[in-house]
């Protein structure tokens, strides 16, 4: 934010326009520090309210609503008196510093940290579809390589994982490795990418064999004797050969539990709370913690066991994440060819976060809106710089997107304005540019409450 708004305060003194105040953060009522150099005309803020910044800029109808010093005579001096072209700038100068600084920090990502992933072609174990893909020729093992439109490279962050949905989701067509054969698909090229995603099981995951890696010592898994090595085959009567499979059976338990605990009425409900005991009955809890598993064992020998989970549900074996023993590439980068790397994979990402906001209408994807909450989710629970600087990057293109978009009280709004100045050569009015500065403010207040309600009832409940 303070780049962003640093952007408008260097082109405004570029082009001869006083900046009456530099904030950080908003200061409605009172600061918490203001200076004013000698001999400047700016005033230096650090507001109280955390939701973003602004620079007043003489002779402008902007945040501050100051319709007092647009009734005075047009001094040379202020915003209103310069060209619209330079007006133009002026506004726009936010969102190229925000552009530039997020292709600026990929670049450096990569000249510092390379790029290390893993080839989605050495995914050995290929991938593992839902009944809804394999109603379009997908196959368990498959490995997807291509569609009419875009060739994979990688499936092992966020990011692939999401270019890959993306992809398919729009296409008309997908290639995938099949028993080291290429076979080519037909798909409707208009499936919905957040419902490919939030299917129990999702569309496509990476296919992860039963076989146990670890046992963790006093869990459900070590007192019925099973071992490192063995492999589950079966869940309550069903054949399944793929840690995919298991969590899937694990999930229908939750539901299971879910559904007891709702079918209670409100005084046993309140009883159970009180009592430290929410949820259905112990009993009932119990009878459906207790499985019964099919274990391989190494020796080739198959045995039948109960096992009764824990209450979270865990059985206290974990399997290896398959991306973890694939073969892995890696690429450095000199300082030189880390720009053109660094803005071609800036310009892929904002291309995917602006192909993606058409679910921002729909009513999954209005849940996802949110605010702080929802930003200081994506930052891991450890300290990683790379992680960092490539959520800050990303953080930074989302600003500038944002911010160009054509709504009243944004940069893109006047933006608009300015534009339409431009070609007409007529100056809209004053009154008119009050009326839009407070809708559109009204509209992103309102926003933003809305954005901190969905952080409030995802992070509470």
């Amino acid at each position: 934010m303070f780049l962003h708004e640093g952007g408008h305060f260097l082109a405004a003194k570029l082009f001869k326009i006083r900046v009456e105040k530099f904030a950080l953060f908003f200061d409605p009522w009172f600061n918490l520090v203001s200076f004013k150099p000698k001999k400047s005309d700016t005033k230096y803020v650090l507001g109280w309210l955390p939701l973003g910044g602004y620079v007043k800029i003489s002779g402008m109808i902007d945040e501050s609503m100051d319709t007092e010093q647009m009734k005075q005579p047009v001094q040379p001096w202020e915003f209103r008196a310069k060209p619209a072209w330079q007006r133009l700038i002026v506004m726009l100068a936010g969102v190229i510093v925000n552009f530039i600084m997020a292709l600026f920090i990929y670049a450096m990502i990569l000249f510092v940290w390379g790029k290390t992933f893993v080839p989605i072609e050495n995914v050995k174990d290929g991938f593992k579809f839902n009944e809804i893909a394999q109603q379009y020729g997908f196959r368990d093992g498959d490995i997807p390589l291509c569609t009419d439109e875009v060739a994979f490279t990688r499936f092992d962050n966020t990011q692939s994982i999401g270019n890959v949905y993306r992809a398919i989701s729009e296409a008309t067509s997908c290639t995938v490795l099949r028993n080291g054969k290429e076979v080519t698909l037909t798909l409707p090229g208009n499936m919905n990418m957040l419902d490919m995603m939030k299917y129990k099981p999702p569309f496509m995951l990476e296919l992860m064999p039963s076989v146990i890696d670890s046992v963790v010592a006093g869990s459900a898994a070590a007192k019925v004797g099973i071992k490192a090595g063995d492999k589950v085959v079966g869940f309550n009567g069903k054949n399944i050969s793929t840690w995919n499979e298991f969590t899937l059976e694990k999930s229908r338990l939750a539901e299971m539990l879910n559904k007891k605990a709702s079918d209670m009425d409100h005084r046993t409900m309140l009883q159970r709370v009180f009592s430290h005991t929410p949820g259905c009955s112990p009993k009932d809890s119990l009878a459906i913690r207790t499985v019964t598993l099919a274990v391989a064992h190494k020796d080739g020998s198959i045995d039948t066991l109960k096992v009764q989970l824990d209450a979270q549900l865990s059985l206290g074996a974990t399997w290896t994440a398959s991306r973890e023993k694939y073969e892995k590439t890696h690429i450095n980068y000199s300082f030189l060819a880390a720009f053109p790397a660094g803005v071609k994979h800036g310009v892929g990402v904002f291309k995917g976060y602006i192909d993606d906001l058409k679910y921002l209408f729909t009513k999954d994807g209005a849940k996802s809106i949110g605010s702080f909450g929802a930003i200081g989710s994506l930052f891991p629970t450890t300290w990683d710089w790379q992680r960092f600087w490539e959520l800050t990057a990303f953080i930074s293109l989302m600003l500038a997107f944002m911010n160009v978009l054509p709504i009243p009280a944004l940069d893109g709004g006047h933006a608009l304005f300015l534009v339409a100045e431009v070609v007409t050569r007529r100056k809209p009015s004053e009154k008119f540019m009050e009326m839009a500065e407070k809708t559109g403010m009204t509209f992103l207040l309102l926003l933003m409450a809305y954005a901190i309600f969905n952080d409030i009832i995802h992070f509470a409940f």
